[in-house]
């Protein structure tokens, strides 16, 4: 039957904005298809091979499929690893560390600027205090190393503070983590303070105005106004920087390679390490496939949040 003696049949024919919608559906389909094929061969894939890796004894250097079926083996195995719990402490500690200080910190820096500057001033300080984050890890860590060295300006500045004696900082097994985290917190401050500022451009002056009227100083307007209608943002930036601790990798690498004696070794440096400098990929992707576990879990708690707030 052809087209016109359906539509004869039918007694009607297709609305345009029906086969518009159509058109419109092949065409979204079309755009994702790419991004479809990228997230299937670069991310699905790899990690299904990662997790049949993870349970076997592979050696990469042995070559493609000569490796042999373990099981569970390599997970029992971790957590009987002194240097893997080690690892995973190291990245908690610095974690809870940098997450809190460095948002309270930017929040702080961010309000600031906001009251005390004008919009020129403000926007080359915020553009001074992102520079950092967008510079070379490997270039930071290095001048970062220089600065911590026993003559260094950081350890000079410590001596004129009054401390006849500064450890080596990153050669003392108490003061490496902290050193390596005090250098993650500055760099991450600038963005840190770009969002917040980002976000208190948006707030409603309305309500300022009112609190001003009723009597409400700039401490009172912080904490009762700023801080609460910031709540998302501040959400947001602990989720991500949650995520961003538990995949620190260059300082430890750059820095102190894990030392000294694992003091500053985190999860994915162990990983590394693992891997491609003692050749136990089966047991590297076990590791990745804990730290791939923790992360999905946090994912899941940021959508579950965004998913609360929409309702």
């Amino acid at each position: 039957m052809s087209k016109n003696a359906k539509i004869a049949a039918n007694g009607r024919q297709p609305a345009p904005g029906h086969r518009l919608k159509k058109l419109e559906g092949r065409m979204a389909l079309l755009f994702l298809v790419p991004s479809l094929f990228g997230l299937l061969f670069l991310n699905l894939i790899p990690m299904l091979i990662a997790l049949y890796t993870s349970m076997t004894d592979w050696v990469y250097t042995d070559g493609l499929f000569n490796w042999n079926f373990v099981g569970l083996e390599n997970f029992v195995l971790l957590f009987q690893d002194d240097v893997f719990i080690q690892a995973l402490v190291n990245t908690i500690i610095f974690t809870v560390v940098t997450v809190p200080i460095g948002i309270l910190v930017a929040l702080v820096v961010a309000s600031l600027i906001d009251n005390y500057c004008n919009v020129k001033v403000a926007g080359i300080i915020r553009i001074a205090l992102y520079m950092p984050n967008i510079c070379n890890i490997v270039a930071t860590s290095t001048i970062w190393r220089a600065l911590y060295s026993s003559y260094g300006p950081f350890t000079n500045l410590m001596r004129a503070l009054g401390w006849s004696n500064p450890p080596r900082w990153l050669g003392n097994e108490n003061w490496a983590l902290p050193a390596v985290i005090l250098v993650a917190m500055w760099a991450k401050l600038g963005y840190n303070v770009f969002i917040y500022g980002a976000s208190m451009a948006a707030l409603p002056s309305d309500l300022y105005e009112s609190a001003a009227l009723d009597g409400a100083n700039k401490r009172q307007q912080f904490f009762h106004l700023t801080v609460p209608l910031l709540s998302a943002t501040t959400f947001f930036l602990t989720i991500t920087g949650i995520i961003s601790s538990f995949q620190v990798f260059g300082y430890s690498k750059v820095m102190t390679q894990g030392g000294p004696l694992n003091a500053t070794n985190t999860m994915v440096y162990y990983i590394y390490t693992t891997a491609f400098k003692y050749y136990r990929t089966g047991y590297g992707s076990a590791i990745s496939m804990v730290l791939f576990l923790i992360l999905l879990a946090i994912t899941v708690i940021q959508w579950v949040h965004n998913n609360k707030q929409e309702d």
